[in-house]
């Protein structure tokens, strides 16, 4: 019964803070919580995103501590950033929001760590959208994890997407389909203190704020690491 009155409370939260604008420090929690993710991940070793796809990577998203829950109805919603490569480097970080639901026989509640990587061009323009849902909108795919990602899969010819969670230690790809992702406006000019547009900002536009430097530099670090093999 407690597990049923969390995830309903759950669900009711996600819902009432889903336009909530959140504090400059709280955005700084959230930029610095996206590199950590990306460091324990990628320090995983066999069980991290391959680096022939990080090689070809546009944009990285990532969303710390994304909150699932279940009461018959699913609700799942995080918040997180992005940035994108550009012809100097990779880009200043946005804001960005995904949520979605599903129906069916379900309890529970968990969270957990999602990145998305944009393989191609069409990607890295889906990154651009004020909104888009994954498998209507923008076509996904759960990635391969390991050193080389040689599994069988057609993300090379057909996903723009790749997608990956980590729940209590464990990295897989995942299906996020259903799944809408949104600008976050509102965090993204608490964060800069002017209004931003996404695209300038992902298309390198502006410089990077120091305190989003360590997260970029981390997705560039790997990036060249990547190139180099």
């Amino acid at each position: 019964m407690k597990k049923l009155i969390v995830s309903v409370c759950l669900c009711f939260m996600t819902a009432s803070n889903l336009f909530a604008a959140s504090k400059k420090e709280d955005l700084q929690a959230r930029i610095d919580a996206a590199k950590t993710v990306m460091d324990q991940i990628m320090k995983a070793n066999d069980k991290s995103i391959p680096m022939n796809i990080l090689e070809k990577a546009t944009c990285v998203a990532v969303i710390p501590g994304m909150l699932k829950g279940a009461f018959v109805f699913g609700a799942q919603y995080g918040q997180g950033v992005v940035t994108c490569r550009t012809g100097h480097g990779w880009s200043a970080p946005v804001f960005i929001r995904a949520a979605g639901g599903s129906w069916g026989l379900q309890i529970g509640g968990q969270s957990t760590d999602l990145i998305l990587v944009a393989v191609n061009d069409r990607g890295m323009q889906d990154m651009l959208k004020s909104r888009f849902k994954i498998g209507a909108d923008a076509s996904a795919a759960a990635g391969p994890v390991g050193r080389s990602g040689q599994a069988a899969t057609d993300w090379k010819m057909n996903a723009e997407l790749l997608s990956y969670s980590r729940n209590k230690g464990l990295f897989a790809g995942i299906d996020l389909d259903g799944t809408s992702i949104t600008q976050n406006a509102d965090d993204t000019e608490a964060f800069y203190g002017t209004p931003q547009n996404f695209e300038t900002v992902l298309h390198g536009g502006i410089p990077v704020p120091s305190g989003a430097v360590p997260f970029v530099m981390t997705v560039a670090r790997y990036f060249v690491a990547a190139k180099a093999q």
